[in-house]
């Protein structure tokens, strides 16, 4: 058997931000772009979407009307090699809802809810490819097995583009920054 019998041969191939460009909605779904390579994402949840939306539903409406909060977008981290995240949740620049790419430079926060398969990448990959491209703020969600999930918050030093942690909560949220926002993880569970 052949990979092509796998997967089409642009699976197998370096792909450049021009070609990604010419891809249909349909072949951008469900994938993330590393060093040029196709990334293929299992389908999420229903309680992974659920945290993703209700976290996004708070975050829109605390953001107030310069700030929208949305799920599953590509975000540009670098054009060459390509590297394309789709996090969780997305806070961005209201007046950027049009652009594509959405580029780091329109990005407020971008939150990842971890699941069985993608610890390592969001607790460490992906923590670090988004402050090196200077996104500010970074969320990680936890899911427990019991209970509410936990909430990582961290902060980007741009100094080191590294971050560092902020708080952890679990159950009630209430945060002042990147804006006033409360949020009540319970409900999530």
């Amino acid at each position: 058997m052949t990979a092509e019998m796998v997967a089409p041969a642009w699976m197998h191939e370096q792909v450049t931000a021009e070609q990604y460009a010419t891809w249909t909605e349909e072949q951008c779904a469900g994938i993330e772009i590393v060093d040029g390579m196709v990334l293929v994402s299992p389908s999420a949840s229903k309680r992974h979407n659920r945290l993703a939306r209700l976290l996004a539903n708070a975050l829109d409406v605390a953001a107030g009307p310069d700030w929208n909060a949305d799920t599953d977008f590509d975000v540009r981290l670098q054009d060459v090699p390509l590297n394309n995240r789709r996090p969780d949740v997305t806070v961005y620049r209201a007046e950027t809802i049009d652009l594509t790419p959405t580029r780091p430079e329109h990005v407020l926060l971008v939150v990842e809810v971890v699941s069985p398969g993608s610890e390592t990448t969001d607790r460490i990959v992906k923590a670090d490819q988004y402050a090196k491209a200077g996104i500010q703020f970074y969320w990680r969600v936890e899911q427990a097995a019991t209970g509410a999930p936990l909430l990582y918050t961290y902060v980007l030093d741009p100094a080191t583009r590294r971050y560092r942690e902020s708080e952890i909560f679990t159950g009630a949220v209430k945060l002042t920054a990147p804006f006033a926002v409360e949020v009540d993880l319970a409900q999530m569970s």
